[in-house]
């Protein structure tokens, strides 16, 4: 199949009045290109895997990405070296980029699979732990893949290079965005009144039969669709490092993702190969300041403190500018230890270099996933605290939803821009996302509470659920993605 031909736009799908109303959302500095339009089956904003299907590799597609790809697809770091931006990748997501083809692409020996997760609450030390090697009813054994982000970025553009030709504006941002012009007296002309034009900032204007947004917290598709996204910010940080550990693991060996819920925050530590792993530590502003500026052995003994100590103790640990691995080695030795080793990650002996950042957390959820002619995905039309790890996931799900969503209209030769055709997707992916959303913003306020009858009732709810095998299963598959 080619690429789908330019007709005159089916009315039905939208009436003059409605187009006309769709005039006047403009951004107010930008104003409508003259020039005639390159026109698309489908412009994506922000890049992403949506014209990886075999059925839709066959629409003519355009990418606008402000990055410059081909140092994407160049990238490379030392096999000691990692970058700070990783994610876990849940058994449904590798599914799906095994479906589009990205997943041979990725580099397999910067990938860490975890089979095991150890949970606990770091007021009461109730704790739940899962093993999926240990769980007979669950289909696989890992419970998600640890990898860099650029690495996953960089199987997806190798992909992209592989498939039909797919017209790319890199190092190009979106100008503005307007509805088409009014329908000409000529009735052979198609009709793109209610396509979105994009003015690009190498002064192309392309016009788009479906305009994915996948542009991110602050997307302009969305402020063109014209759809309002409401949340709340946590006042709260996730710091970001990768660090050394004290002990190696050899490449089959069976890994495990640790995670202690704090008053201030959930720290987290997830493994990559070798010795290193993964920081994600989500805390106070001031504090994240604080770990940011300590020496790197400083900075480990922190890190140590927060899987070892009391509360009190690492509160006391954050008020001195200096001298935690001193600190550290004296509380260890005149405090009652909270957990056994076991249970606890291994010691961290090092902070590579220029891996530790910031970024503020916040919620925010988009009132709709489409318009006429407009689908959003991942952070643009949602964004999740980094507790559940669940992130770039729903960004997949997403993408998988939407190229079914397209595949089916194509299917049955419908308009794969109309407002109904897209319906399906943002039902779908809708309320799968909206229940993820409520349910890690409760855990991160359940577990901010540092005393106080709630400790004892979450803490007779986590250890009872690791004591009932079906709920805990239950729990298992839906880390996984299941």
């Amino acid at each position: 199949m080619g690429p789908l031909p330019v007709v005159p736009l089916m009315r039905p799908f939208i009436c003059r009045m409605c187009a006309k109303a769709l005039r006047h959302r403009r951004w107010t500095y930008a104003t409508a290109a003259a020039t005639k339009p390159e026109l698309y089956d489908v412009v994506c904003v922000g890049g992403g895997p949506a014209g990886a299907s075999p059925i839709t590799s066959s629409l003519k597609l355009a990418l606008v990405e402000s990055q410059d790809l081909s140092k994407t697809s160049t990238w490379s770091l030392a096999p000691d070296q990692y970058s700070n931006r990783a994610s876990s990748l849940t058994p449904a997501s590798k599914a799906f980029l095994e479906h589009i083809g990205a997943w041979p692409h990725l580099d397999h020996t910067r990938m860490q699979p975890y089979h095991r997760m150890q949970v606990w609450d770091g007021v009461s030390g109730a704790r739940i732990s899962f093993d999926w090697e240990q769980s007979p009813k669950i289909s696989h054994t890992t419970v998600a893949y640890m990898t860099e982000n650029a690495n996953l970025l960089r199987a997806l553009a190798t992909r992209l290079s592989s498939l039909p030709p797919v017209t790319i504006f890199d190092r190009t941002s979106v100008s503005s965005v307007s509805p088409g012009p009014d329908p000409t007296p000529d009735i052979t002309a198609p009709d793109l009144s209610s396509w979105p034009h994009l003015t690009l900032s190498n002064s192309r204007t392309v016009a788009a039969r479906l305009l994915i947004g996948a542009d991110g917290l602050n997307s302009p598709v969305r402020t063109f669709a014209a759809i309002p996204s409401r949340g709340w910010d946590y006042d709260r940080h996730a710091v970001v490092a990768t660090v050394k550990l004290a002990a190696d693991f050899p490449p089959n060996m069976p890994r495990t993702a640790y995670q202690r819920f704090l008053p201030t925050g959930p720290v987290a530590l997830l493994a990559l190969p070798g010795p290193y792993a993964t920081l994600v530590w989500s805390t106070l502003p001031s504090h994240a300041t604080h770990l940011k500026s300590l020496s790197p052995p400083d900075f480990c003994a922190m890190i140590d403190a927060a899987f070892r100590l009391s509360t009190v103790d690492i509160a006391y640990m954050h008020t001195i500018p200096t001298g935690q691995v001193d600190e550290l080695e004296w509380r260890l030795q005149h405090t009652p230890s909270l957990v056994e080793g076991s249970q606890i990650p291994h010691s961290v002996v090092d902070i590579q270099a220029n891996s530790t950042a910031s970024f503020p957390l916040r919620l925010r959820h988009a009132d709709a996933y489409t318009t006429p002619r407009v689908a959003l995905v991942g952070d643009a039309a949602h964004t999740i605290h980094p507790l559940a790890g669940q992130g770039l996931n729903m960004g997949l799900g997403d993408v998988e939803a939407l190229v079914r969503n397209i595949e089916d209209s194509m299917r049955y030769g419908g308009d794969i821009g109309a407002g109904m055709a897209l319906e399906g997707y943002g039902g779908e992916r809708y309320a799968v996302n909206n229940r993820l959303l409520g349910v890690v913003d409760k855990l991160h306020k359940l577990y901010s509470v540092g005393s106080g009858p709630l400790v004892g009732l979450r803490s007779l709810g986590l250890e009872t659920v690791d004591k009932v095998g079906l709920v805990k299963e239950f729990f298992m598959r839906q880390a996984a993605g299941s």
